[in-house]
């Protein structure tokens, strides 16, 4: 039986010759591929064999065949070049690279973070950056996410969340419709725009001492969604204006109201059960510096 130290000690040129043959399961082109001799390809498999004490091919007449512990061998042996190739690529400057996935809602991704993507980037070389965009319902652990930026009170079961800035909601709409309403009480006759937390505008039409019109149509469950449909023209909005700032200052939205209303705010959240890695120190750090600035 193979000890510990001969498993150590097992060459590397062996298992890549072992590799390639099992591949063409032919030596020559084998040896055309690693650029040595199809006779160094040979005794490097011939030098295998001998440490494991077992034929991983049977030599035919034309050409070879894998025996069954050959079989067994192969995606082992495929895998963990895979992974050494992986790894070795992660490097860059002499500094590994770390991948760091992100999950965002669009909303805040589209209205706030692609824009500042590059000073993140630029400041962090090695950090090999992922976004995964979502609709604000994520699975941190299920989805294979380090961090994720949502919008909510910040209370979510078994995460860790840090305050990354209030989102205050306001009604936008286009300059078309904003003539019409003459006062907060005109909203009562447009196609008030709604997303899935049904608070929302009850809450707004409190703070301007109203009493809420019945809500119908679409639910969205997206403001980036919603403001493309009060863009063409479809109802009024109601969302962060702070994410919308590129569509307002080309008037192609307006506030029609000052007044809005706090129902949440954008978080930095992260799994409990996740220890922090330099890569989402630095991503935290940064973000939050972001969003002072």
């Amino acid at each position: 039986m193979m000890t510990l130290m001969d498993r150590a000690q097992l060459p590397l040129n062996a298992l890549r010759a072992f590799e390639a043959a099992s591949r063409h399961l032919n030596f020559t082109r084998a040896a055309d591929e690693l650029c040595v001799s199809q006779g160094a390809v040979s005794h490097q498999v011939a030098l295998l064999e001998r440490r494991l004490g077992t034929p991983l091919f049977r030599r035919l007449p034309r050409g070879i065949m894998l025996t069954d512990e050959g079989q067994a061998l192969v995606p082992v042996v495929r895998d963990a070049f895979d992974r050494i190739g992986a790894t070795l690529d992660r490097y860059a400057g002499g500094r590994m690279t770390e991948v760091l996935t992100v999950g965002v809602v669009g909303t805040f991704a589209v209205g706030w973070l692609l824009e500042r993507l590059d000073d993140f980037t630029q400041a962090h070389p090695h950090i090999d950056l992922r976004l995964m965009t979502n609709n604000n319902r994520v699975d941190l652990a299920g989805e294979g996410l380090d961090l994720a930026i949502r919008f909510g009170d910040g209370a979510w079961h078994g995460t860790h969340a840090d305050r990354i800035m209030e989102a205050p909601l306001t009604p936008l709409c286009t300059p078309t419709i904003a003539e019409r309403l003459d006062g907060p009480e005109a909203m009562s006759r447009e196609n008030l725009l709604r997303s899935y937390r049904a608070e929302e505008w009850p809450r707004w039409f409190a703070a301007v001492g109203l009493d809420c019109p019945a809500l119908r149509g679409p639910v969205f469950d997206s403001s980036a969604l919603m403001i493309a449909s009060a863009l063409a023209g479809r109802g009024v909005a109601l969302a962060p204006a702070e994410m919308f700032e590129n569509e307002l200052a080309a008037e192609r939205l307006v506030r029609p109201f000052p007044t809005q209303v706090n129902c949440g705010a954008y978080w930095l959240t992260r799994a409990m059960s996740r220890h922090d890695t330099l890569a989402m120190r630095a991503f935290r750090d940064w973000l939050m510096r972001a969003a002072v600035g």
